[in-house]
């Protein structure tokens, strides 16, 4: 099918890799290849990083603290990559902005990956280190009112199983879910996931192969694909973001829809011309600042933050 991308996008979109996640080793490799000629993470001004492991686990998080007087609002944040690739330190800048942008406290949790640690192995690092975080605030420079969920992709799906666990169990308190681009439905019906069959980055064939990865031959619980769980009543306000030519794009769309017919109050941003990924790949595009723009405005508002 013919695709409008970004005339900003469009250009460099051949010069990407052809990314396989069977292969979970070498999909590492070359997203690590695609990333070497960045220059080093430098944190922002004013944002100090420091390196936790969760007390009794062996779950690692880096942790962006703002210089700021008084108790911080906080993220609990899980990267991306599919479940099968990246990690907390090859995502270092995005929630080092997110600390120094919206002036929170951000932890982000270094989760195993699949297919060598399958679910519930990266829900539950993610579910230690929230805990980590609610009952640290003191420690933390946290206001426990204000903690927040959010990732992208993976990360995102994560960020959602997160918030149901925590509606489940009576507690941590979760103020608001950040969701961009998240990976949320292990069924792959939706129409964008049929459709795209070559998008750049992510295609249905990867997203049938990270969740093979993920699950095993196990069946999903809400926990691992949250679009499975039946009620979303009473979950936190939520931010979704998706990418017009994004094989997850309807999953994200009909979980804000869900959302919404549940009581929860959701914002909902569609970004056409971008694909999965576009926003990391290539940040000095404009549609990227403009979806960065958004995701920081939108978890400001959260969080509460004037």
């Amino acid at each position: 099918m013919t695709r409008s991308l970004d005339p900003e996008l469009a250009p460099f979109v051949p010069l990407l890799p052809d990314l396989d996640v069977t292969d979970a080793a070498a999909a590492r490799a070359t997203l690590a290849a695609m990333q070497s000629g960045r220059p080093p993470f430098a944190p922002p001004p004013g944002v100090t990083v420091e390196r936790r492991t969760v007390p009794g686990t062996e779950v690692p998080v880096v942790v962006f603290r703002p210089d700021a007087a008084g108790p911080a609002p906080a993220l609990l944040y899980a990267h991306g990559g599919g479940y099968v690739m990246h990690s907390a330190e090859t995502d270092l800048a995005s929630p080092a902005g997110l600390c120094a942008e919206v002036g929170a406290v951000v932890a982000s949790v270094d989760y195993r990956l699949a297919p060598e640690h399958r679910f519930p192995a990266a829900f539950d690092d993610c579910w230690a280190a929230l805990c980590w975080l609610a009952g640290s605030a003191a420690e933390l420079g946290v206001d426990p009112a204000r903690v927040a969920v959010g990732g992208v992709s993976a990360g995102a799906g994560l960020a959602a199983a997160l918030a149901l666990a925590a509606r489940d169990r009576g507690g941590p308190a979760v103020a608001f879910q950040l969701l961009d681009i998240p990976m949320l439905d292990d069924r792959l019906a939706t129409p964008s996931v049929q459709a795209f069959t070559d998008t750049p980055l992510w295609d249905l064939s990867n997203a049938r192969t990270a969740w093979r990865h993920y699950l095993g031959d196990g069946s999903a619980t809400p926990y691992a694909a949250p679009a499975r769980s039946d009620d979303l009543a009473g979950l936190p306000p939520a931010y979704l973001a998706v990418a017009e030519f994004d094989p997850l794009r309807d999953e994200g769309i009909e979980y804000a829809q869900r959302l919404m017919a549940a009581g929860v109050p959701v914002e909902l941003h569609a970004f056409p011309g971008t694909f999965h990924g576009s926003a990391g790949a290539f940040p000095q595009a404009a549609v990227s600042r403009r979806m960065r723009g958004e995701l920081v405005d939108a978890l400001r508002r959260g969080l509460g933050v004037a």
